[in-house]
């Protein structure tokens, strides 16, 4: 992810499009083009022309005698004896000929127009990624490619504690997020129930998410609700670098830009903590990076931790392996696994999202392709039924029995990446684990697979085994790269085995708002927590909770629960008002 200027980025707006592609001039067809304005005003002066599909039989025959004077002269002697309409209907068929003769003559014209940027390179350093935004108004490739870290910038109030790519898209980042929070009906009912009482009016979180308009609507309610918020980005290519910039403008440090080095991504991320002026008491974090980076670095800092609430498969691992080793000295919330998280994010934002990224980066038809599907949990579910839906045939690999069974039991084949492999169009990561992808996969795919991933981290796809001086990378477009084997074939590999749809599309509003509204009770939760409520360990969130930011929705679809008589709740033996499932009730 080199800082230098994105060629591809600026080729495509350098290019000189002319209204109209003009024909090759010649004097024959000057001459041509005299006669077909003599014939013209002739016929314009004509009033006895015949209504109907005879109307333009005079416009028709200028064309016709247009495409004459390419016939050759045998052609035309050949013509001259045959009736008149006959020769009309041959004439037709000859025009059509010629008129698709023109227009190939006429791309081969347009091929040589020349570009103001020179000719376009035909590959690119794998490490250099886009600045283009699909997702932001004004997150264009056309702005200053200078580093973040080497150009001083203010906002409109003369904060200058942030590094984003340009302060001067706050106004278009602030559209963005204001459509957002139509979408996210939770979030904007928090701030109105707490935005008075300030539960976290002296709470210092930091975080490390997708910096987007939806994550944006999050991060200034919790700052309504009295938080100090510095933030980074858990992905070098999600952030959208209108939405930074509008965060900024509104007084948060953030320290992002889409198109980051993994460099860059440390930097912004040590930046964001300040551990040296600030002191951060919470840490929202997607992936677990920014908790790595506090634990590895700054040990007595990760120490004073009032909580970590934590949204990825990924993370949690991480936080799982430090409780199982006793250095988890602080109490997190496992918000991946709350019903909210699992249910809404994973799976209907996945099953809308998946389709949006692949449309956008590559633009394939998925009615008859073959496509696996790693994993089979609530991403590999969304993406399966997406898929399916528009009639792709579907494979699934899986190493979980229950998970396998469900893939039978919704008519999908489960089957071994080595065994099918080949066969398939594309493939699709969703297993949060690594190396599921190796290089003896990839030696077996055929031309033109696509290979993309749709779990937290690159970790799936194996690409250290892809870059190899035998294979050639080629950048074509934003996040598409075509590996190419030394025998021609080609691999066809999405945002550098990043998260696919954050990275090559957005995701909906809506069902973001299920998981920002639990990560905001969750830190809630932790900040106010009386001492020894939490151990050092990981928590699940209540069911509780759970319930209420499902209920915090409904009104957005006009919907009316049905209320529990005493009978009926003490025939249960739960609450009326809930929580109206047991913990091992598996939704």
């Amino acid at each position: 992810m080199s800082k230098e200027k994105s060629q591809i980025g600026s080729s495509w707006e350098d290019l000189a499009f002319p209204e109209e592609i003009p024909e090759p001039f010649t004097e024959g067809r000057a001459e041509q083009e005299d006669e077909e304005e003599e014939d013209t005003a002739a016929s314009d002066s004509e009033e006895d022309v015949e209504e109907g599909p005879e109307k333009f039989r005079p416009k028709l025959l200028r064309m016709l005698e247009a495409a004459e004077s390419r016939w050759t002269p045998q052609t035309r002697d050949r013509r001259r004896g045959e009736p008149p309409e006959t020769g009309l209907k041959d004439s037709e068929e000859e025009a059509v000929k010629t008129n698709m003769q023109i227009q190939l003559n006429d791309q081969q014209e347009f091929n040589k127009l020349p570009t103001k940027a020179g000719p376009r390179p035909l590959s690119l350093p794998v490490s250099q990624s886009s600045v283009d935004s699909f997702s932001s108004v004004g997150s264009e490739s056309s702005e200053d490619e200078s580093a973040p870290q080497d150009k001083p910038q203010k906002t409109s109030s003369g904060l200058s504690d942030f590094c984003i790519k340009n302060i001067k898209q706050a106004a278009f980042g602030r559209k963005e997020i204001d459509i957002a929070q139509q979408g996210m009906p939770a979030l904007m009912i928090l701030r109105k129930r707490a935005g008075e009482e300030k539960p976290l009016a002296g709470a210092k979180v930091v975080g490390c998410t997708h910096i987007t308009a939806q994550t944006a609507v999050l991060i200034e309610t919790l700052a309504a609700l009295g938080a100090q918020c510095r933030w980074a980005a858990c992905n070098i290519f999600s952030t959208q670098n209108t939405v930074a910039a509008a965060l900024a403008e509104g007084g948060i440090s953030v320290f992002a830009w889409r198109g980051e080095s993994e460099e860059d991504f440390w930097w912004c991320i040590d930046r964001c903590v300040a551990a040296d002026s600030w002191e951060p008491n919470l840490i929202l974090d997607d992936g677990g990076d920014l908790t790595h980076w506090i634990y590895k670095k700054y040990p007595g800092l990760f120490k004073k931790l009032k909580g970590i609430v934590e949204e990825s498969v990924t993370g949690i691992y991480r936080l799982y392996q430090l409780s199982k080793a006793g250095k988890l000295c602080v109490p997190a919330m496992n918000v991946n696994d709350s019903v909210t998280k699992q249910k809404f994010d994973n799976l209907y934002c996945c099953k809308e999202s998946i389709l949006d990224g692949l449309k956008r980066a590559t633009n394939v038809m998925f009615g008859g392709k073959q496509v696996v599907v790693c994993g089979y949990g609530e991403v590999g579910k969304g993406c399966c039924a997406a898929l399916k839906g528009l009639g792709a045939i579907i494979y699934v690999t899986e190493v979980d029995p229950i998970c396998a069974i469900q893939a039978c039991m919704d008519g999908l084949r489960v089957t071994t990446l080595s065994e099918i492999i080949k066969h398939v169009h594309m493939v699709i990561t969703c297993t949060g684990n690594k190396n599921v992808i190796t290089r003896e996969h990839f030696d077996k795919m055929r031309s033109g697979c696509i290979v993309c991933n749709m779990g937290h981290s690159n970790t799936e796809i194996d690409l250290a085994s892809l870059r190899t001086a035998e294979l050639k990378w080629s950048r074509v477009r934003p996040h598409v790269d075509h590996i190419i084997w030394p025998d021609g074939r080609r691999i066809i590999l999405l945002a550098e085995g990043r998260l696919l749809n954050l990275s090559c599309s957005t995701v909906p509003s809506f069902v973001l708002s299920v998981t920002a509204a639990t990560q905001a009770l969750a830190l809630i939760e932790l900040y106010n927590a009386p001492a020894g409520r939490y151990k050092q360990d990981v928590y699940l969130l209540p069911k509780k909770m759970d319930e209420y930011v499902a209920s915090l929705h409904l009104p957005m679809f006009d919907a009316h629960l049905t209320e529990l008589t005493d009978e009926q709740a003490q025939y249960l033996g739960i609450s009326k008002h809930g929580p109206f499932k047991l913990n091992y009730y598996r939704y």
